[in-house]
């Protein structure tokens, strides 16, 4: 799939089922962009999906909204190199 028909399926299919499910409090499509000096980057985005904690995570993708989203997936991306990464955010302070 080129990266135009991803970023319109993304936005036109998996964004509508994605914001359908229970507990999801942010959503965020990092896009990736080509550095003249690297290679190319190895995916296309980076999405993030905000829960208030790993049990909202599980019962959303475990309601029928997440099933869909889950089931859906296959259609667009490359499920052998697809990576769910579960991370706790930390805020830095900067010094002033």
């Amino acid at each position: 799939m080129s990266r135009e028909d991803f970023e319109q399926y993304m936005r036109e299919t998996h964004v509508p089922l994605l914001v359908k499910m229970p507990g999801l409090r942010r959503l965020v499509l990092n896009w990736a962009l080509p550095d003249p000096n690297l290679p190319e980057p190895a995916y296309d985005m980076v999405g993030e999906d905000w829960f208030d904690d790993a049990e909202a995570m599980g019962a959303a993708f475990a309601s029928p909204e997440g099933i869909a989203v889950v089931e859906e997936a296959p259609n667009f991306l490359d499920m052998d190199r697809f990576v769910l990464l579960v991370a706790e955010e930390e805020d830095i302070p900067l010094p002033a």
